[in-house]
């Protein structure tokens, strides 16, 4: 173990895997987790039925009514749980893209993947009819079989942010074609359920979707962290990465592979919510001065920013409820704007 300017630096024998602790990155990600997590809770206790931050306690441990437990334990708990590892999964997506691409403007929206996904569930959706966990597999199999084709394409020639970002974006125009045709030979009934997935909703969560996304997290947070430091590597350029570590097309392919799964179980557990992987790591990055590690710092605040989203939401026009992915539109928008304008004022993207 070694001190690091403002971190620590961990060492495995031999150097074969080194973890970097900047103290400044995490207790941002500390504070912003812990709001997160303290809005998610204060959300258990809001809604049409109101229920006190004490009886919640005494329902989570067991007592209190059918009516208040179905209200609390069956839908805002899977609700809140979803939204904090769907928030932390989209931003660690795009915080990935980003740092690879050397692009703000980069995110799993850009590149495809949530409109993958989209097709996957309106086919499970609007023509077989399917809901619930069929959904999240048809959303699962549609994203991962678009970031198939996209590799497919995007690594000939070595994979370059640049390729990827160009051939997602055509890869998704396409899909949108394929979204707009599902949604217009759909039913009325299927449209509306369709419709609803689209705009991006934690409504109706259960215990399927809180697995979908808790496994990806379970099994993406480790790898990220043994390849945190290729990450950086990665960010100085292919040429300069290989000569300070080697096989830096390997680690950009498992990267995007890693931001890819990422993206596509958060889009399977809550529709494509927009925004968040864009909008997340660019806060992270403005409250960190310098270059510390973002990873952390944007996974809470994409957790925070949904969680926060869907309160909004919740209450804003109560009774009515606004989907999440509507409100981070709103929230979203002016920020892609601003980033626009900021790299069109000093001539490129960073």
């Amino acid at each position: 173990m070694t001190a690091a300017g403002s971190g620590v630096l961990l060492r495995t024998r031999g150097d074969a895997v080194v973890f970097r602790f900047d103290r400044r990155s995490t207790v941002l990600t500390v504070l912003t987790w812990s709001a997160a997590v303290t809005l998610a809770t204060l959300s258990l206790t809001l809604g049409r039925f109101d229920v006190a931050a004490t009886d919640v306690l005494r329902i989570l441990g067991g007592g209190g009514s059918l009516v208040e437990y179905d209200v609390v334990v069956g839908n805002r708990l899977p609700r809140a749980v979803t939204g904090l590892g769907v928030g932390a999964a989209f931003a660690l997506s795009g915080a990935i893209l980003q740092r690879i691409a050397s692009n703000p403007l980069v995110s799993p929206d850009v590149i495809g993947v949530n409109t993958g996904a989209a097709v996957g569930a309106l086919v499970v959706l609007t023509v077989l009819g399917g809901t619930g966990a069929a959904t999240v597999f048809g959303a699962l199999t549609g994203a991962l079989l678009t970031a198939v084709a996209i590799f497919a394409i995007s690594v000939k020639r070595g994979l370059t942010g640049y390729r990827l970002v160009l051939v997602g974006i055509g890869t998704a125009a396409m899909l949108s074609s394929a979204v707009s045709y599902l949604l217009t030979q759909a039913d009325y009934r299927r449209l509306l359920s369709a419709a609803a997935w689209l705009s991006g909703s934690l409504a109706n969560r259960d215990g399927t979707h809180v697995t979908t996304i808790g496994l990806a997290l379970a099994s993406a947070v480790p790898v990220l962290m043994v390849l945190a430091r290729k990450l950086r590597l990665l960010e100085l350029g292919d040429d300069l990465a290989t000569v300070l570590s080697g096989r830096a097309g390997r680690s950009r392919v498992a990267l995007v592979v890693l931001a890819v799964l990422l993206a596509a179980s958060a889009t399977a557990a809550a529709g494509p919510i927009a925004f968040v992987a864009l909008v997340a790591p660019q806060i992270a990055r403005r409250l960190l001065p310098g270059r510390g590690a973002l990873t952390g710092p944007s996974a809470a605040v994409g957790a925070l920013l949904v969680v926060a989203s869907d309160l909004v939401g919740r209450l804003l026009f109560a009774p009515t409820e606004l989907p999440v992915g509507v409100v981070t539109g709103v929230l979203g928008a002016p920020v892609l704007l601003y980033l626009l304008a900021r790299a069109n004022r000093i001539g490129h993207t960073g």
